[in-house]
């Protein structure tokens, strides 16, 4: 599995592009969005990040809606003829395997971030539980084993369930079929902890730090994990609500640099 091509970037970045919330949209048109995913998307590919994440942000309790899927799709497709020689996944907010791995399918995207694999956990949209054995059933469906598979392990964003280790609940993971790990704790000790354990345990899969990287810290993230995912630490300070450009090329350069031991 480790032979997929999303882990063979050396560094492993991906920038996280947060779309607006489309539940919430009044005055964006399609034309504003792909105006807004090619502006930024421009950025990362000139500052040398080898990945993006294509992430909806719209809260959805069940499924991802028929309008919220169609969106990102079509926004998916258009990045990737915008910016061709740069890599692309998928996470979508609503708990739905299906949705995400339908969107990748469609846009030839690399891989997707599932955000609880296994296990169970209360998140701001209430209970959710492990969708790994959906997400392999409908990829194999697909006949697109080449879509990585990125399982969250414990995110911080939502309180398990039940009480296995963030360790116990890797070993799930990579046993269910995740292709890769991102572990993420309550402050940046407490990852680098997470990471430490889980290979202690005998994790063989990638591991991806999942936040609180910036350029002070990316270098010693890629001394413990394979990969890292950034998005705050680069945007603008300054962006408005309604500005297109939300992350900023000088501190995406200057990240990559630190990231490749330039800095």
């Amino acid at each position: 599995m480790t032979t997929l091509r999303v882990f063979a970037a050396r560094p492993l970045v991906i920038a996280a592009l947060h779309l607006p919330d489309f539940g919430r949209m009044r005055d964006k048109s399609m034309a504003w969005l792909e105006d807004y995913v090619a502006t930024n998307a421009r950025v990362f590919a000139q500052a040398g990040v080898p990945y993006i994440k294509l992430q909806d942000q719209t809260r959805e309790a069940g499924p991802m809606a028929a309008s919220s899927l169609a969106i990102t799709a079509a926004l998916a497709r258009f990045l990737r003829a915008e910016v061709p020689g740069i890599g692309l996944g998928i996470i979508v907010e609503a708990h739905d395997p299906v949705a995400s791995l339908s969107i990748a399918h469609a846009a030839g995207a690399d891989f997707v971030r599932l955000k609880v694999f296994v296990g169970a956990a209360m998140t701001a949209q209430g209970p959710r539980t492990g969708m790994g054995a959906q997400a392999l059933a409908f990829r194999n469906a697909l006949g697109r084993d080449d879509i990585a598979i990125l399982a969250d392990v414990h995110d911080r964003t939502a309180v398990p369930m039940s009480s296995e280790t963030p360790e116990f609940a890797a070993e799930w993971a990579q046993k269910t079929g995740a292709d890769g790990l991102i572990l993420t704790g309550v402050d940046w000790a407490d990852s680098l902890s997470r990471i430490r354990r889980a290979r202690e345990t005998g994790i063989k899969r990638p591991i991806l730090l999942g936040g609180s990287v910036t350029t002070g810290n990316v270098g010693e993230a890629l001394t413990a994990a394979d990969g890292v995912i950034v998005s705050t630490a680069l945007m603008r300070k300054n962006a408005g609500a309604s500005d297109v450009l939300r992350w900023d090329l000088d501190l995406c350069r200057r990240f990559m640099d630190a990231a490749c031991g330039k800095a």
